[in-house]
């Protein structure tokens, strides 16, 4: 068998994969049925209607990520249902829209290898390491690193290369890493050492080796890039759709050893079981008659134009955590608010009327729990903050106790225009509202709130956006005594 040097690290790869007794096959441009049990035919002819044939492969020591049939082991982020298939042996990605396909399992060191086809000369796409299980807030995508997957890119400031479409390594959202080689620009990004890429309609091969927060890239055959001091340094692995029809197959992994536990940094967010609620299109949702049209999906986005009415999911949830992005989209104007204590009061001034404010105002808006409008979760840009119950913070029936559990304990709300991330829990009775990593509601008690019903998304005139829609469905809350 022909092999390709991979370098010091490719070596120390290989030196743990023989310890473990399996022989790790270098890579190649064109990999014989032979020498790589998930390879069937040869790659010279690389064309789209070249079948790809996948084997299980254990002798040496790789494992199957794909099946060739059907998407099991994989979870569909935050795309489309017609985002990703199984055809003829392939992952096909349609690019629409953008968005990630991750692993239903995470991995810390390990041998990545696949097969990908760009179907036009300017094809985007990437593959994401040590991702971490739903998108980071705002973004389409994951923090992660990003090995890319792009033809016809490249830009230039001046003499210095900015990034190529060969293979480029660089960190995503939060992630961290520095470059086997220093970038022109101080990015933290690596370019790669030559080009190796293939063009449209050609198969491309990578070998991605991870272990222990360093990162190298083989395209072809050869190693071009490299990352180290990588976190975190163990997550999900994601295919990424963004904007271009793009092919994947023969993926396969081989896992190593894993050494000293990480410490939580250095790991990716577990898999809480959140899964998406805003599939690509607006199946899932009810638009009220004769108000169609004012809620609609820009990519990633669910924009709201403030004309229309409110939005309501198509099915019922009783406990369940939610989890959302949104930022107001529109202009400010002067409006005058009442004051709100933190016990949910508002204080009267001297003259007997209540205190009010002066603020930017950018609109209002909700998340009615349970099909209640009363149990809304409130986005406004009151001082008092986002993620209080207007319906029960000011219903004199209520108690001091409920009152004050319903208002926020802070103003967690970020700067009109700027993505804001809120986490609401809906179990029995009680709510806790999680507003940019804040908690400004505690268990508050809902007294009277349905036991189930739909999400809506509120109208209330405003422009608004919203993404990265996820929700998971919570065991019904033990029963507990409570005050009247």
């Amino acid at each position: 068998m022909q092999t390709y040097s991979v370098g010091f690290f490719g070596a120390m790869a290989l030196l743990v994969a023989l310890v473990n007794g399996a022989s790790v096959h270098a890579q190649t441009a064109a990999i014989p049925s032979s020498a790589a049990p998930l390879i069937a035919v040869k790659n010279d002819a690389a064309t789209r209607d070249q079948a790809a044939v996948v084997v299980p492969a254990t002798a040496d020591g790789f494992t199957p990520l794909f099946n060739g049939k059907d998407l099991s082991g994989w979870v569909n982020v935050n795309t489309a249902p017609e985002t990703w298939s199984a055809k003829n042996g392939e992952i096909f990605c349609t690019g629409v829209p953008t968005g990630v396909l991750r692993t239903e399992k995470s991995y810390r060191n390990f041998v990545l290898e696949l097969e990908w086809m760009h179907e036009n000369p300017t094809g985007n796409a990437g593959l994401f390491i040590w991702s971490d299980p739903i998108t980071a807030k705002g973004q389409p995508f994951t923090r992660s690193i990003e090995v890319q997957i792009m033809l016809g890119g490249e830009m230039r400031e001046g003499d210095k290369l900015m990034y190529t479409s060969q293979g480029d390594i660089f960190s995503i959202h939060g992630a961290t890493m520095k470059p086997d080689r220093p970038h022109p620009a101080g990015w933290s990004r690596c370019l790669p050492s030559e080009d190796r890429t293939k063009g449209a309609g050609q198969w491309n091969h990578y070998r991605v080796t991870a272990i222990d927060g360093t990162i190298k890239l083989a395209i072809n055959g050869k190693e071009v890039s490299g990352a180290f001091d990588v976190n975190p340094r163990e997550g999900f692995i994601c295919l990424e759709s963004e904007g271009s029809p793009v092919h994947f197959r023969n993926l396969r992994i081989q896992e190593l050893p894993s050494g000293e536990p990480l410490a939580a940094e250095a790991k990716c967010m577990q898999d809480e079981g959140f899964r998406s609620i805003l599939e690509g299109s607006l199946r899932g949702w009810r638009e009220q008659p004769g108000h169609a049209g004012h809620w609609k999906l820009d990519d990633w986005k669910l924009t709201y134009d403030g004309s229309g009415e409110t939005l309501w999911s198509t099915k019922s949830y009783a406990d369940f955590e939610m989890m959302f992005d949104w930022r107001w989209s529109g202009t400010s104007h002067k409006a005058m608010v009442p004051v709100v204590r933190k016990d949910g009061t508002t204080p009267m001034g001297a003259d007997g009327k209540l205190q009010m404010v002066e603020i930017d105002e950018f609109g209002d808006s909700g998340i009615y729990l349970r099909g209640n409008d009363k149990s809304q979760v409130n986005i406004w840009s009151w001082p008092v903050g986002s993620g209080e119950v207007y319906g029960y913070r000011t219903d004199p029936s209520q108690s001091a106790e409920v009152r004050a559990g319903v208002t926020p304990s802070e103003n967690a709300d970020a700067p009109p225009g700027k993505w804001n991330r809120m986490k609401i829990k809906m179990q029995g009775d009680r709510l806790t509202v999680v507003l940019n990593e804040k908690i400004v509601v505690t268990n508050a008690r809902l007294p009277g709130i349905p036991a189930d019903g739909p999400i809506a998304l509120q109208h209330h005139g405003a422009p608004i956006e919203f993404a990265n829609i996820y929700l998971r469905e919570l065991p019904a809350r033990k029963p507990t005594k409570s005050a009247p």
